[in-house]
């Protein structure tokens, strides 16, 4: 089969650069190239200097020992790069499933994430976070439906779009399932290091479990998402394997100068981080308040980690007819809860750029007329 058109992709490519205010965006504040190059006096000769022909199809080491840094098992060797999250993920499904098999997703969730499996001939499930107590995820409904059939159980913490975060004893109880079941975790950690408290931040899965997936990429919490530079991290060799081979059939290599940059931009992640967080920390103040004032319309629950939340539209009509007349009327872009999954009359709203606080009273003042 062939997979469904993406949603939300189609939904960014029809208004993304045509509405003047973005207030979904998933993404942090970016940065230019000559942001990037000012952190290293040396980076800008290295960076004109750089040869222009092929690179290594696994990541230049200079980037995977970077990106390796990041986890706990500092193991640069197990690090994979693609061109982005998507790539990382279309791959993924296609060497770890067959038609018959079983997938978990974890819903509301980026579509992908389940609808490759679908389109492969898997059996997907949906594992729906409960928006009466903050999105999060029962177990117990996890376990009721793993089946010997069940490969993959797919995760997204923090979570898009809700901004959900479970605590350490969910992470190792999941681990322990796909431990005594077999199956394999597909966790997505795009928004790792967004944490509010740093006290929250998880373990990574493939720190964790010794068979799980990590994907990560360059575009969410490090605002980079035009060097097209993700990956996945793992401790499974054999899988590993499976995927570096099918990836000559995609992309094969990467960017080399996405990659330069990438691996620059990982050397001085600590402030680039504690940029973004104080943008999203000052907008979510903001989004705090307007939320409070209009409690009649919406229904707000602060995320705990990442630049997007899922807010509930109380007003009259659909969550789509009001994301469209907002649009037309007032040129501010909310995504609805339906380019997600199905029954969400919530929207994504995105707080991780600087010029948020001038969508926002856009919004503000469509309400009041």
């Amino acid at each position: 089969m062939k997979p469904e058109p993406f949603r939300l992709e189609r939904f960014f490519a029809t208004h993304e650069f045509k509405a003047p205010y973005l207030l979904c965006c998933s993404d942090c504040e970016s940065l230019t190239i000559d942001d990037l190059l000012r952190f290293d006096p040396n980076a800008q000769e290295r960076f004109l200097s750089l040869w222009l022909g092929y690179t290594e199809s696994t990541g230049s080491p200079e980037l995977r020992e970077a990106i390796a840094s990041l986890y706990t098992h500092n193991l640069p060797d197990r690090i994979l790069v693609h061109a982005g999250a998507e790539e990382a993920i279309f791959n993924f499904m296609h060497v770890t499933l067959n038609p018959g098999d079983h997938v978990i997703v974890h819903t509301p969730h980026y579509q992908s994430l389940g609808e490759i499996a679908h389109s492969i001939g898997a059996q997907v499930t949906e594992w729906v976070g409960n928006a009466d107590q903050g999105w999060s995820l029962d177990l117990n409904f996890l376990k009721d439906r793993i089946t010997e059939n069940t490969r993959v159980v797919v995760v997204n913490f923090p979570h898009n779009p809700t901004g959900f975060l479970p605590d350490i004893s969910f992470m190792s109880e999941l681990s322990k399932l796909s431990d005594e079941h077999g199956f394999l975790i597909f966790s997505d950690e795009v928004y790792r290091g967004l944490e509010y408290l740093p006290g929250h931040r998880l373990p990574a899965l493939m720190d964790l479990n010794e068979r799980a997936v990590s994907l990560g990429v360059m575009s969410k919490t490090y605002g980079l998402p035009g060097l097209r530079i993700g990956w996945i991290a793992t401790r499974n060799e054999s899988l590993y394997a499976k995927l570096a081979a099918f990836k000559d059939y995609t992309t094969i290599c990467n960017s080399a100068p996405s990659e330069f940059l990438a691996t620059l931009a990982l050397d001085h992640r600590d402030a680039i981080v504690h940029r973004n967080l104080e943008i999203i920390q000052s907008n979510l103040q903001l989004l705090n308040t307007f939320f409070d004032a209009h409690g009649d319309m919406f229904a707000w629950q602060a995320p705990v980690a990442g630049p997007i939340a899922f807010p509930m539209y109380l007003g009259g009509g659909s969550v789509e007819h009001f994301c469209r007349d907002l649009e037309e009327k007032a040129g501010v872009l909310l995504a609805p809860g339906t380019l997600f999954s199905a029954g969400h009359d919530c929207f994504r709203i995105g707080f991780g750029r600087r010029n948020m606080s001038d969508c926002l009273e856009k919004l503000v003042q469509f309400i009041a007329n």
